[in-house]
Formats: C-alpha cells, sequence, structure tokens
C-alpha cells in the first residue's frame, strides 16, 4: 500500500516522497484512513511505530480539504499536546515538513523560553498550535490565545502527560475547546487512569494498536550486563570503545547522576553530554544538536528529558540505572530500533537492581540473562540470577508487530573512531522507506518543561 492509496493529496504525498518514505507504517496505514473520515482515535502505539506522521498526515489533508467552522479572523483549527518540549519541536517539524507543499501554518509553544516571542506569533495566522500544557494555560491567564474553534484535538503520550502531573492541566483545556471536535488519543501504555481519561474525551473511537500493550520492540536486541555498582562506569566505557559504538543514548534515574556519569566519560575521553530539566535551553539544544549530527559520542539523559528525542536509526541505548518503573524500561529502549531500523539495549545491573529486572521480565514476558563481561567479576551474591558468561547476543524482544523482514536493516556497524567521536559519513545509516517518524531536529529546545 502506497500513501496516495490512503487518500492522502498530491501535495502531502509529495512532501512524504521526498523524505524518502513510500510505504506507511502499520500504524500508519489503520489510522490515517480513520482521521480522514473525521472519527476519534484511540491509538496505543510503541515509541518509533510512524504514529506522529499518522495523524499529522491526515489531518494536515482534514484542514486543506474542509472549511473553517468559525468566522473569527485566522482561528487555530488544531491543538496537539505533548508532555515535553523536546516532542513538541518534533512534532511541529514534522508538520511543517509534510506540510511544506500547503498554506498552513503551524507553531510549537513551551516554557522555558520568553512568553512575548510567543505571543507576537500568536497575531499572526495559526493553523496548527504544538503546545505543552503548563505554557498553553500561561497564554490562557493571558488571554494571549483563543481556543474557542479548535476543530481537531491530540494528545500525543497521553500516559506520559499523566505521569509528568499533567491531568488537571488537560482537563482545563478540554474545558476551554469545542465539545463537538475530532479527537485523538496516544498512549504507549494503558493503565486504568488513561482508560478513564480516554473515556471522557473520545466519542466511538476506532481503537488502533500496533504492538502489545507494553510489548518491546522485536527489532531490539536486548543485553544485561552484571557489574559492580562501583564498577558501571568502568564497565561502561570499556563497552563503549571495546565495541566503537557511538550515538549512544545513556539513562540514569537522576539530574545528579546524568551529570556525574557524563564528566566521568569526558575523562575518560569519550564525549559525553548531560540532558535533564535543570540544564539551561541553549545546553540542552547543543547537545541535542551536535548528538543527532553524530558530533557527540554519548547523551546521558534523564527519562523525562529523553522523551521526545528522536534520532534517525539510533543503535545504542543504555540502561545504567535500571528505572524503578518497569513501563518506563520500554519507554527507555524504545528510543532505538525505530520505524523499522533494528537496535541494541544494554543494562549494567548490580545487586541491588535484581529485583528492578524481574519486574521488567514480569513486564514483557522475557528473560533476560545476564553476562558477565571478562575482567569485570561480579559480587558472587548476584548469582542466584542466572548468569552467561562472555559477550553472548543478548535477546531479542518478544511480541509487538512490526514492519515485514523485507523493511528491517541491520543495526550499525562498529566503524572506526574518530577522533572527535563522529561517525564517519560512509559509516552512517541510509534513509528508510517508511514515514516512521519525524526527521532529526534543529529547533531550540530545553529547559524546565511546562
Amino acid at each position: 500500500m502506497s500513501f496516495s492509496q490512503l487518500g492522502l493529496s498530491e501535495a502531502i504525498v509529495r512532501a512524504v516522497t521526498e523524505r524518502g518514505y513510500t510505504e506507511p507504517t502499520p500504524i500508519q496505514a489503520q489510522a490515517i484512513p480513520v482521521v480522514l473520515k473525521g472519527g476519534d482515535l484511540l491509538g496505543g502505539a510503541q515509541t518509533g511505530t510512524g504514529k506522529t506522521a499518522g495523524f499529522v498526515l491526515p489531518m494536515l489533508h482534514r484542514l486543506m480539504t474542509t472549511p473553517a467552522k468559525g468566522t473569527g479572523k485566522n482561528p487555530i483549527r488544531a491543538l496537539i499536546l505533548t508532555p515535553t518540549r523536546e516532542l513538541a519541536a518534533q512534532v511541529e517539524e514534522s508538520v511543517q515538513e509534510y506540510g511544506k507543499y500547503l498554506p498552513i501554518t503551524s507553531m510549537m509553544m513551551f516554557g522555558g523560553v520568553n512568553i512575548n516571542g510567543q505571543i507576537k506569533q500568536l497575531r499572526g495566522r495559526v493553523d496548527i498550535l504544538v503546545a505543552t500544557p503548563g505554557r498553553l494555560l500561561d497564554h490562557v491567564q493571558q488571554k494571549t490565545v483563543d481556543l474557542s474553534q479548535i476543530e481537531i484535538l491530540v494528545l500525543d503520550e497521553a500516559d506520559r502527560m499523566l505521569d509528568m502531573g499533567f491531568i488537571r492541566d488537560i482537563k482545563k483545556v478540554m474545558a476551554l475547546i469545542p465539545k463537538k471536535r475530532q479527537t485523538l488519543f496516544f498512549s504507549a501504555t494503558f493503565s486504568n487512569e488513561i482508560k478513564a481519561l480516554a473515556d471522557t474525551l473520545l466519542v466511538n473511537p476506532a481503537l488502533v494498536e500496533v504492538a502489545r500493550r507494553n510489548a518491546a520492540n522485536t527489532l531490539i536486541t536486548q543485553k544485561a550486563y552484571a557489574v559492580d555498582r562501583e564498577r558501571k562506569r568502568e564497565l561502561l566505557t570499556h563497552l563503549i570503545k571495546e565495541n566503537n559504538w557511538f550515538q549512544v543514548l545513556v539513562f540514569t534515574r537522576t539530574k545528579h547522576s546524568a551529570n556525574r556519569l557524563s564528566e566521568a566519560l569526558e575523562k575518560d575521553g569519550i564525549p559525553s553530554m548531560a540532558i535533564h530539566g535543570n540544564k539551561s535551553q541553549s545546553a540542552r539544544t547543543l547537545a541535542l544538536k551536535t548528538f543527532k549530527d553524530g558530533t557527540l559520542r554519548v547523551l546521558v539523559a534523564t527519562d523525562i528529558a529523553a522523551r521526545g528525542i528522536d534520532i534517525n536509526e539510533l543503535p545504542h541505548v543504555v540502561n545504567f540505572e535500571l528505572p524503578n518503573v518497569a513501563e518506563d524500561y520500554v519507554h527507555r529502549i524504545g528510543r532505538t530500533g525505530r520505524a523499522g531500523s533494528e537496535g541494541e539495549a544494554s543494562s549494567l545491573v548490580c545487586i541491588d537492581e535484581l529485583k528492578l529486572l524481574a519486574g521488567i521480565e514480569k513486564l514483557i514476558k522475557q528473560d533476560l540473562p545476564l553476562q558477565v563481561v571478562p575482567k569485570f567479576e561480579v559480587d558472587p551474591r548476584i548469582a542466584a540470577k542466572p548468569i552467561v558468561n562472555g559477550g553472548g547476543n543478548g535477546s531479542r524482544a518478544q511480541g509487538g508487530k512490526n514492519q515485514p523482514a523485507s523493511t528491517r536493516k541491520p543495526a550499525s556497524s562498529g566503524a572506526a573512531p574518530h577522533p572527535h567521536g563522529k561517525v564517519p559519513s560512509s559509516a552512517r545509516p541510509s534513509s528508510k522507506s517508511t514515514a516512521g517518524r519525524a526527521p532529526a531536529s534543529t529547533h531550540r529546545s530545553g529547559g524546565r518543561n511546562r
């Protein structure tokens, strides 16, 4: 099936084709026809499945083919709510890329930056507004934004918005937009709270799920390494250098841990930066830009800061510390193995984290045998967990629907290290054939999320 067969306009298909995408991903193939018909949608999708294009493409088509219902001048017709500024930047870039041949305007709105520039932009024409809830309500309070003529509402990564405490803000926004509207609701997980929120927002929604709930992507090879707590940083450095890893996204639980690990890796000769809520916008923008273009070898991030990081064929994710919530493991490793590309997720597990690992295995319904790297002998008490000596091939995630094997690409091979940590152009992967996600963004983003 092609994008034109889904009923999208020639101008939209042209923009998609220019990005190198020829076939829709499963969620796009299912969601686009539903959205084009004007119905509500409840979408269950892991990160990297192409859900952004799944709602942006038909939204652009509908705005172009249906006249504005309102009578005011330049009404905002579509609102997309995201949990973080990074995701807002990614989504708004998708709107611009896919709508490049359409007379449709968009803007993104989030906190941590001066509000006056956003107020000025709102005075002009804005068809599609991409916003984080807190900053949107700041504008509502100052009466600088009018939501009374919204025709399409999108809640992207609704589960993360609830995790971040945005439920009250979301309900405030709902009270300001027309009850008669099209609502598209996307979530990677479906807790009782998510179901309850969806029930209040959606009317006879079509359900689209392209992966088993809480399932890990089948294209991600998962590995777990047994290591003593005080040798984690040493082992991480060893793995990065021995395997010639580049573009490595490393997760820590806290901002302090992210800073400390980044500084330690720098001392080990590995270009590294940390990204979290306490970092200034300029620091976050620089970190994301240099990581995406390959000049920064390692990006150390907290869970919230990494939400929305979307990088073409990111090869490696490392859990330096396992998350306290098992579902966050799925979100973390979902940064790799996106849109038909293979990836590798590695977890460094000390004795204190065995219970967390057990919870993750229960959630994903898969065992993750611990490996021991030579010269990194481990606390014998961790032997209660089955241990595999040597490198091993890891474990491929089970469950979830993905693209056919014919569209899969091999994971990045180990290229010779560049003195500044940059991947040689000859070693970089080629573009994909599906509109899996927004292209790498250069939008400014950072600071505390609102």
